[in-house]
């Protein structure tokens, strides 16, 4: 069997690649063993708004109780909920159903262990053997060890409570827009900024089980955009279905970028003395701009591979306070364990209200490099061709001779979807985007073979 896990837990087609039954397998292998050892193991089980989550949700709780484990269902909450809840409620681990940026029809299964950390490559194989071998050893209990759920209802107000308490003043006189993406945080953002005394205006907080992240929230924050400077506010903020990333809108209606959100937030904290080291922790994937504003401002950069979990693992290795991507996904480590989209928020308005500027003067400090990014569609096996073909391997060895040191090609398979990703960046928008086409045609024409 190939792996079952990609970047972000498993991902796939809802009832056609993701089953029923896988999720009820993941549930019972992975009880297995995230809770080895544990008298009666406690599980988290949070979902999104997509229609699957209800059918996948029950699955996985069968396959949870089937071990003896306690499955606790939080209903739908953000990803980062479940990241901070699985600490407070002394829980073993938690799982989060959803497939985060993704359209309705796919959902994923993501797991935390009991320190409300994504699991290791190690962990997740070792879910995975245990499914491959037929679940040899795992215990089929009977009678009054068979497993329970439990409902909690607090743990949205839970979530709430704790991300506010991350700012030290309210946000009393800012006006915010909302872009709930009709997904997890359509209750928790709209909460945590209206107790917060912000002036709030919301779109996208109508979840029906199929608009998720339909023309909405940060993958396509167009409304948003004109509604921040419709309604004449300071900023707006879109999060993604699961509401582990947050991207934002200046009043003037400028999309605000991760890289933006990250470099404003680095050199707050560190004026404030609150950033370890100067450092700030980002991936490939960052515009080279926000790699030279850095520079010029006395920030240092650990650079990782495209994925979360990387800026993680580094982040905690070197103790580190933050860091994430250009998607929005950004870690404050003395927050959270993973992307939070409202701590993200939250933290970015409390910069505007404490400063007294304008999101867009904040924004000054970095100049885009323009960029481009193609994605093509191409079968697992060919998700290297990149490298494998000598062809499309000399063509792009060649672009990078022509940009001289003042731009980069950089090419990546997805992790979640069966996609190759091609970016350039560059001084000139219309030579990289005619690179990249060059470099995209290629790939489809060797495909087609």
């Amino acid at each position: 069997m190939a792996r079952m896990f990609g970047t972000d837990g498993v991902r796939g087609l809802a009832n056609s690649e993701l089953t029923p039954l896988m999720a009820f397998e993941l549930g019972r292998a992975g009880a297995h063993v995230l809770t080895e050892g544990a008298h009666r193991p406690k599980i988290l089980v949070a979902k999104d708004t997509r229609i699957s989550g209800d059918m996948l949700e029950s699955a996985l709780i069968a396959g949870i109780l089937s071990v003896g484990a306690e499955a606790v269902s939080l209903g739908v909450v953000p990803t980062p909920a479940v990241a901070l809840l699985v600490r407070n409620y002394n829980a073993d681990a938690g799982v989060m159903i959803s497939a985060s940026h993704n359209p309705v029809e796919y959902n994923g299964i993501k797991f935390f262990n009991g320190q409300g950390y994504k699991l290791s490559d190690e962990l997740e194989d070792r879910i995975q053997a245990v499914i491959e071998g037929g679940f040899e050893g795992v215990p089929s209990p009977t009678g009054k060890n068979v497993g329970r759920v439990i409902y909690e209802n607090r743990a949205t107000a839970d979530y709430v409570s704790y991300a506010m308490s991350t700012l030290k003043q309210d946000l009393s006189g800012l006006k915010v827009a909302l872009d709930c993406a009709n997904g997890a945080s359509y209750q928790s953002a709209v909460s945590a900024f209206r107790k917060l005394n912000a002036e709030v205006y919301v779109i996208n907080d109508d979840p029906d089980g199929l608009n998720i992240n339909k023309n909405c929230g940060s993958t396509h924050p167009e409304e948003l955009m004109k509604y921040v400077v419709d309604k004449g506010c300071d900023l707006g903020l879109a999060f993604d279905g699961d509401a582990d990333r947050c991207l934002a809108v200046d009043e003037k209606g400028n999309l605000i970028d991760g890289d933006f959100i990250m470099l404003i937030s680095a050199l707050h904290m560190k004026e404030m003395g609150q950033l370890k080291d100067d450092t700030l922790v980002v991936t490939v994937m960052s515009n080279l701009g926000l790699m030279i504003a850095a520079r010029e401002r006395g920030l240092k950069l650990e650079i990782t591979k495209v994925g979360d979990r990387y800026v993680l693992e580094n982040m905690v290795e070197n103790g580190y306070s933050i860091g994430g991507e250009q998607s929005g996904h950004v870690i404050f480590r003395d927050y959270n364990t993973t992307g939070d989209g409202l701590v993200t928020g939250l933290q970015l308005a409390g910069i505007v209200k404490y400063t007294g500027k304008t999101l867009s003067e904040l924004a000054s400090v970095m100049k885009i490099m323009p960029q481009v990014l193609v994605n093509v569609k191409v079968p697992s096996e060919f998700k290297c061709i990149h490298v494998e073909d000598k062809d499309i391997a000399a063509e792009i060895a060649a672009i990078e001779e022509k940009l001289n040191g003042k731009g980069r090609v950089l090419i990546r398979p997805s992790g979640t979807e069966p996609l190759v990703r091609i970016m350039l960046e560059g001084e000139v928008q219309e030579e990289i985007d005619a690179y990249a086409h060059r470099i995209a045609d290629m790939i489809k024409a060797r495909i087609a073979r």
